[in-house]
């Protein structure tokens, strides 16, 4: 009873209480950003939900009071002036885009009639995507299960951080070495038409991707009871047959994980696509044909748009779109896919 009474009634400690409450603090201050940025990025995105306050431009103003290099009287000066000012006020006041322009196959936000179809833009970042998780999660599964079950200790040693640098890397770095050597190099290669592609962007975001998938399997794969290897070796499987039908279906769970973590990863990336993908919305399933995504129609046109303008706020409810789908898998992969790997382990 005496034992149980000290560990309740512990004398305080300064050191320990405050480094307790500064986790509580960071871990708070982490949680309420992302709130925050989320509530930020939505709000953004709003206004193309309700109708504007503020009168559309109409082009035809502009064209009224061109001079065209004549010497314009003092009356046509003010009406200018007056029009010029009337036109400033009601720029950059964003307005309600109809689901049919958002659900539309044209992306061409300016022009006199602007077209904001998403459908382009977010198959380019399927598309890239999915080619990205077809190059890198065979080779980073195939390379976890070499790293995990057949390279000796002082290969792993080497092995592993080579893979893991990779992560590490700038994507603006991967981006330029996709666009100065490997889209000449793919386009001599295969010989097809359009150097920058959807194909280009998905092989250099593979390096970006594997890192990811090596790093989450041969986790899952490390976290396999030993018991269940010695038990297939003891009868009478081999090593190959051990790792493939035993070690890898039971950490199944884990590699879904990393797959899934891989694709957000890939699908939110920024740099390495507006780089080599050619920035050309088409709505095209030709994996070699330029395409764009979201992500790198943020990039590139953020800073361009009038604050406030329609087109800033679809830019927001692009960002929207990729900030709950990341966020979704990212919980997904975490929370039920990992609860259920730890649950097969643990036998219940």
């Amino acid at each position: 009873m005496e034992n149980l009474s000290d560990i309740t009634h512990r004398p305080f400690r300064l050191w320990e209480f405050l480094g307790e409450n500064a986790i509580k603090a960071v871990a708070f201050a982490g949680l309420a950003t992302i709130m925050l940025i989320m509530a930020f990025v939505f709000r953004e995105a709003y206004p193309i939900f309700k109708q504007s306050s503020g009168a559309a431009i109409d082009s035809s103003a502009y064209q009224a009071f061109e001079t065209y290099g004549e010497q314009p009287t003092d009356s046509s000066t003010s009406a200018s002036t007056s029009a010029s000012s009337r036109l400033l006020e009601t720029a950059g006041r964003g307005g309600k885009v109809s689901a049919a322009n958002l659900l539309g196959t044209v992306w061409q936000p300016v022009s006199a009639e602007p077209k904001y179809g998403l459908w382009p833009l977010v198959a380019g970042s399927f598309k890239v995507t999915l080619i990205a998780l077809l190059i890198a999660g065979p080779i980073g599964i195939l390379a976890a299960l070499f790293a995990a079950a057949f390279a000796p200790r002082w290969i792993q040693e080497i092995f592993k951080p080579a893979v893991e640098i990779l992560a590490g890397f700038p994507s603006v770095v991967v981006g330029f070495f996709a666009l100065v050597v490997l889209a000449t190099f793919l386009q001599t290669l295969f010989g097809y038409r359009f150097r920058l592609n959807a194909l280009v962007g998905g092989v250099a975001l593979s390096l970006a991707v594997i890192p990811i998938i090596f790093t989450v399997t041969e986790d899952a794969l490390n976290a396999v009871p030993k018991s269940l290897t010695e038990a297939s070796l003891a009868l009478g499987a081999s090593k190959w047959q051990t790792v493939l039908f035993v070690v890898l279906q039971a950490a199944t769970p884990g590699v879904l994980a990393a797959m899934i973590l891989g694709f957000g990863r890939a699908f939110g990336e920024t740099m390495i696509v507006l780089m080599a993908t050619g920035n050309a919305a088409l709505l095209s399933p030709n994996p070699v044909e330029p395409v764009r995504t979201m992500s790198a129609t943020i990039g590139a046109e953020m800073a361009e748009v009038v604050f406030g303008d329609t087109h800033y706020s679809v830019l927001f409810f692009i960002g929207a779109i990729l900030f709950a789908f990341t966020f979704i898998l990212n919980a997904v992969a975490e929370f039920y896919v990992r609860q259920k790997l730890m649950k097969r382990f643990k036998g219940s």
